[in-house]
């Protein structure tokens, strides 16, 4: 098959990295993540409130394993399946929560595929009618914990609700 086996993927995690996502796991906080920005936890993944923000996006969020895995490629079959069916769930609670017109999503692996976090996590995006998401990446701001906890509020909320009354 040529090209696909022959390829190894390497890691792009430095040795002394410090995920953040799984150091929120543990209770280490920090300006970018705190408890308030989780919004739901399963068995195997864990979904929560982004810290950076689109100009025309707020409330983004992001869906990661709760184990420690670096991209999609060797991503156990059980947890991408987690990571996916919450992927959903966020989806369809953020589309009622914050009132959108529609929900992108997206994950990026290694430099070259835009990734920059080694710990891999899906955006999930409430979109607008002209809000250009994908022409806007060189806006994207660090968001205050105030600004995010409103909005955790509220997609927490709609999770909750669906979960109860699905």
């Amino acid at each position: 098959m040529g090209r696909l086996d022959a390829m190894t993927t390497p890691s792009h995690e430095p040795a002394d990295y410090s995920c953040p996502f799984c150091l929120l796991q543990v209770g280490v906080v920090s300006e970018h993540n705190q408890p308030s920005d989780v919004v739901a936890t399963t068995e195997l993944a864990l979904a929560r409130i982004s810290p950076k923000w689109w100009p025309a996006n707020p409330g983004a969020a992001l869906v990661i394993p709760r184990e420690h895995h670096e991209n999609v490629y060797d991503l156990p079959r059980a947890t991408g399946h987690a990571v996916w069916d919450l992927v959903q769930q966020v989806a369809v609670a953020m589309r009622t929560a914050y009132a959108c017109d529609g929900i992108s999503v997206r994950q990026h692996n290694e430099p070259a595929g835009g990734q920059d976090v080694w710990h891999l996590h899906v955006h999930v995006f409430p979109r607008y009618d002209g809000d250009r998401l994908y022409e806007r990446d060189l806006e994207a701001r660090w968001v205050a914990a105030d600004d995010r906890a409103r909005y955790a509020r509220v997609l927490a909320a709609e999770l909750d609700r669906l979960r109860d009354h699905p």
